[in-house]
């Protein structure tokens, strides 16, 4: 869902006060990726926003030179594109970020549970529950070519707020009461 890529700008504009400069970290090895890439690019513009610092990350070699770009380059802000190959470091992503007292935005709510910032992502349970309706269908006799392809509907801001205050982020309470979940 590229358009989710500019949402996500948009809250990380909202909770960092003077947002101009921000860094992207996306795989761009993955061609859905590259629609996301696009996305935010439009949005940026759109916002007044300078993609400063735009990291490619194809393999996990490529996280030392990228962590090192981003701190030579001290954007305002990070945001990482959906993708699984970099959810599989989100750890190593995040402690860079806390590490940087950078404000990060993430496309996926388990690097906020890992310490990140704030995500904005569908809902895990939402989806779940969706596919388990599916497999109702397909074991009831259903052809799985039958069905439509669903695109998510609930979607969840999700705040590390313990995190907030480690960088020194005051998040507006506007942005705190829109978020479907506060992690103190």
């Amino acid at each position: 869902m590229a358009e989710l890529e500019g949402k996500r700008l948009e809250i990380l504009k909202e909770a960092v006060p003077g947002l101009s400069r921000i860094a992207v970290l996306w795989n761009p090895a993955n061609p859905v990726v590259r629609e996301f890439f696009q996305q935010t690019q439009v949005a940026a513009t759109r916002l007044g926003v300078t993609l400063q610092t735009v990291v490619e990350i194809r393999q996990a070699d490529d996280l030392k030179s990228a962590f090192s770009t981003l701190a030579n380059a001290h954007p305002d802000a990070m945001m990482v594109l959906a993708d699984r190959e970099l959810l599989a470091h989100r750890a190593q992503i995040v402690d860079f970020a806390a590490n940087n007292r950078l404000p990060g935005m993430y496309p996926y709510r388990e690097y906020v549970d890992a310490g990140g910032l704030m995500s904005y992502a569908p809902s895990n349970i939402d989806l779940f529950l969706r596919t388990a309706t599916y497999v109702d269908k397909i074991l009831k006799g259903t052809k799985p070519a039958d069905l439509p392809v669903q695109e998510p509907t609930k979607f969840e801001l999700v705040i590390n707020l313990k995190t907030a205050k480690t960088i020194g982020l005051d998040v507006s309470p506007l942005l705190l009461a829109r978020a479907d979940e506060v992690i103190e």
